[in-house]
């Protein structure tokens, strides 16, 4: 069974030196996009902070096999200055 080395990247480095023995390619897609929801999880409100960091997953020669990235930015200033939504847009009504 081959094995997938999931390293994290977000201004350091956390490499995964044990890597994680999977059947194929697809399930350390999917084993990377289920560490990233615990990562992001665990970010909370830090997420937002515009920095971006990405996982990348390689096989046991150090070839980089995907990486998925992450970065969020609030834009809250934006948000307050939206206009209205159109009558009969289906929004809900300000008060």
């Amino acid at each position: 069974m081959p094995r997938y080395f999931f390293n994290v990247h977000d201004g350091s480095s956390i490499l995964d030196e044990d890597g994680t023995d999977l059947p194929d390619i697809y399930a350390a897609q999917a084993q990377a996009i289920r560490t990233s929801g615990e990562i992001l999880r665990d970010l909370g409100a830090r997420f937002w902070d515009g920095a971006e960091w990405r996982v990348e997953v390689s096989d046991a020669r150090g070839t980089i096999l995907f990486v998925l990235r992450f970065s969020a930015e609030e834009r809250l200033e934006a948000a307050d200055e939206a206009p209205d939504p159109p009558p009969g847009s289906g929004s809900p009504a300000k008060e």
